[in-house]
Parts: C-alpha cells; sequence; structure tokens
C-alpha cells in the first residue's frame, strides 16, 4: 500500500518519494520492520496466551530430558512470524505482482492448516493433533494451486538463459532470449548451461511433450511443497532449531531472486531471467526479520514455541520461493537439514518394520528426527531393543545441537551459491 502510495505522490515532485521504487530500500525496510513487529508483537502475544493457557501441557522426559521444565510454554508462536511477514509485505511490496500474491495465499494457507494441527494438540488435548491425510491433503493442495497458477498466469514468464562460445571456444558470453516466455526449465546445479527442461524430460509423449512436462512441473510442486513443509515441521524440535535453519535458507533464496530479477547478474550466473521476482526479495527480508525477532523469545530456554503453524508456513514458504525462482532441485542441498531429518525417521521407520517381520525389536538411531539422538542418553534406551547405531553415548545439550546445526546450514547455504559456478 505504502508503495502505491508514495509512487502516487513522486508524480507531484514530493522528495523523497522516489526511494520507494528501489528494491533495496523496500526489502530492507521489510526487514526492520518484520524484526521490529516480530520481537514487540511477540511480547503481548506470549503475555496474552499465557493468560489464556494456551502452552504446553504434554512432554515426554524419555524423548526430550531437557524439555520437562518447557510445560507451560506458550505454543502457537507461529501466529508472531506470520504476522511480521505479512504486515510488512502488505505495506511495502507490489500487491499486483503474481508471485507475492502466491507467497500470500501459500503463508495463509500453511498457516491455517498448521493451526488447526496446533488447536487439536492445546485444546483438544490430543497429541496427535490433525490427522497425518488431512495434513497431506492440505500440503497437496496449496502445491496443486502454485504449479497451475504458474502453469497458466501470463505473468509468469521467464527469459532463458543462452551460452554461446566465441570462434576461439575459450571465451562463453551469456544472454538472455529477448523475449519472456512460458518455460519449464529449471536450474540445476552441476551441469554446462544449468538449465533442465521437464518437457524433455517427457518427450517420449510425443507431441504431447509440452504438455506432459506441464503436468511433470504440477507434481514436482507438489512434492517439493510436501517434502519441504514437512522437513521443516520436524527440524522443529529444539529451541530456536528450526527458525534458525530457516532463516539462513531465506537469506540464499534472497540472493537468488534478487540476481535472477536482475539481467546482468543473472547473466553472470549463468540462470534464467525472471522479472518480477525482485518482490520476492520484499517478502524474503520480511521473512528473515520475522524468523530473527522470533528467535529474540524462541532461543534457549524458549519463552514461546513456533508449532505446527509456524514451520508448516515456513516450510512451504521455502519451497515455493525456490518453484517460483526456479531453484527447487538445488533444495536437497540448501535444505539438506531438512532432507536429513526426513529421511532419519524414514529409515527409523523402515528399520523398525524391517525387524518386526523378523520378530526382533530393532531401531537405527536412538531416536528420531536426527536431533533427537544426540540429545538421548544411554540410560534412556529400552534395554529390549536392538539399536544399530548408539553414538554419541552421552546426551548434548540442545542448544549446542541447535549451533551446531545452524553451522551445518551455513556451509550448505555457501554450497548451494557455488554451486552456480561450478559446471
Amino acid at each position: 500500500m505504502l508503495y502505491y502510495l508514495f509512487r502516487f505522490l513522486e508524480q507531484f515532485g514530493i522528495p523523497g518519494a522516489h526511494v520507494w521504487g528501489y528494491i533495496s530500500f523496500r526489502a530492507l525496510l521489510a526487514l526492520i520492520l518484520a524484526l521490529v513487529i516480530s520481537a514487540w508483537f511477540g511480547e503481548k502475544f506470549i503475555k496474552y496466551l499465557k493468560s489464556k493457557q494456551i502452552t504446553e501441557t504434554q512432554r515426554d522426559a524419555k524423548i526430550d530430558p531437557f524439555g520437562v521444565k518447557k510445560i507451560g510454554v506458550p505454543s502457537m508462536g507461529g501466529i508472531i512470524i506470520i504476522v511480521a511477514i505479512l504486515v510488512p509485505v502488505l505495506l511495502l511490496g507490489r500487491m499486483r505482482n503474481i508471485y507475492i500474491i502466491l507467497m500470500i495465499i501459500t503463508t495463509l494457507w500453511l498457516g491455517f492448516l498448521g493451526g488447526l494441527d496446533d488447536y487439536i494438540k492445546i485444546f483438544r488435548h490430543n497429541k496427535e493433533g490433525l490427522r497425518g491425510r488431512f495434513k497431506i491433503i492440505g500440503q497437496i493442495s496449496i502445491g496443486l494451486i502454485v504449479g497451475l497458477v504458474l502453469w497458466f498466469s501470463p505473468d509468469a514468464k521467464i527469459n532463458e538463459n543462452l551460452a554461446i562460445e566465441k570462434q576461439d571456444g575459450k571465451e562463453v558470453i551469456v544472454k538472455h532470449r529477448p523475449e519472456a516466455t512460458k518455460s519449464l526449465k529449471t536450474t540445476i546445479p552441476f551441469v554446462k548451461g544449468h538449465n533442465l527442461d521437464y518437457a524433455n524430460i517427457m518427450s517420449f509423449c510425443g507431441k504431447y511433450k509440452t504438455a506432459a512436462g506441464w503436468i511433470l512441473f504440477v507434481v514436482m510442486t507438489i512434492f517439493v511443497v510436501t517434502a519441504v513443509s514437512n522437513g521443516a515441521n520436524l527440524n522443529d524440535g529444539m529451541d530456536g532449531m528450526c527458525a534458525g535453519n530457516s532463516a539462513i535458507i531465506g537469506v540464499v533464496l534472497g540472493i537468488f531472486a534478487y540476481v535472477s530479477s536482475h539481467i546482468e547478474y543473472a547473466a553472470y550466473l549463468n540462470i534464467m531471467y525472471i522479472p518480477g521476482s525482485q518482490e520476492l526479495v520484499v517478502f524474503l527480508c520480511a521473512f528473515i526479520g520475522a524468523l530473527i525477532g522470533f528467535l529474540w523469545y524462541n532461543a534457549y530456554p524458549a519463552q514461546i514455541f513456533m508449532g505446527d503453524t509456524g514451520s508448516l508456513t515456513i516450510g512451504g514458504i521455502i519451497a515455493v520461493c525456490a518453484i517460483i525462482i526456479h531453484k527447487e532441485l538445488m533444495l536437497p542441498i540448501l535444505c539438506g537439514i531438512f532432507f536429513v531429518e526426513s529421511l532419519s525417521v524414514i529409515m527409523q521407520v523402515w528399520y523398525a518394520k524391517m525387524g518386526t517381520r523378523k520378530g526382533v525389536k530393532q531401531r537405527m538411531f536412538k531416536r528420531a528426527p536426527l536431533h533427537d539422538t544426540f540429545r538421548t542418553q544411554q540410560e534412556q534406551l529400552d534395554p529390549e531393543i536392538k539399536y544399530l547405531f548408539k553414538k554419541p553415548k552421552g546426551a548434548v545439550h540442545e542448544s549446542k545441537i541447535t549451533i551446531r546445526f545452524w553451522i551445518v546450514t551455513i556451509i550448505l547455504a555457501a554450497l548451494t551459491i557455488i554451486t552456480l559456478k561450478i559446471r
């Protein structure tokens, strides 16, 4: 809203009104505003939740040896994050931008889905929350909406990057096609040209390969949104863990969104130019600011938990943003922590079921998701169960685990950026 107001005032020569046209100004202002809202609103919201006794009522000492003292800590803190993101975006973003609209819909959709899950856990005293199939249906639905909008919207276009070798064969010049078109290409690391075309994957469909490619793209969108939102949800098991990791990931996505919207930077990195993606920088700066502000209260010892209201929303935002800027195939590296957390749960369940068929009680890790195995003491293990991996022998305090996971995410973030220059 403020963007349109000051662009209107600029026509009358109002001093300073022109700066609202700069993406860097609006993005940094969104970050600061989101941080302030998150910190200020967070304090008020925590007091409100405590007064209404909307707090944690159950904690399993066997799984969370340090978390028993957390009974009585307010949950549903994801509402703080959502408010701190949406207010700056609504004030500073260009609301006619299709990408901003998709990000807002994703935030509200998954925020509602996670909020429903938290409501059942807290108010109905059902620790299982929303049934898994309903949660999956909600995630699939928003993935389907995003995929179809990007397919049919005339505003979702790119200028494809072309690598042209000079006659000597030693120098490569990257140029972009002059016209913006609908495209099924996405960025893939480690290969020359950096592009993968979904239509080429479906080339066996003959003349229908383009339509089949779009169907594959929609399916891929659904998978990515579901996988990343669930990965973020699993990662949200320790104070500050998910918020810190997601803020780091948000920084990288913000860099990608910015360079994708700048034709010279896009040419330098040999990636496609995406007109309009600069508005995602405003959204992602608000996202980063909201998470940093939330960490003020969520860092150990947490004064509030984000709950599924926050974790599902965070994962969905990361996934949809990556899809919009055609960087979804880089998420296994960038969101490596989420991927490993999800994989540890899958492996734990598979190994346990395999043992059940043999009549043996067995587990691959001490606990799952992976971060839980680091804080589980040896004496907490069931003597009747065989564990494939029992390390570490002692329990590591969760604050140290959280910071170490942040460090790993920083390394993965750096590697993700570096991959654009390795081909």
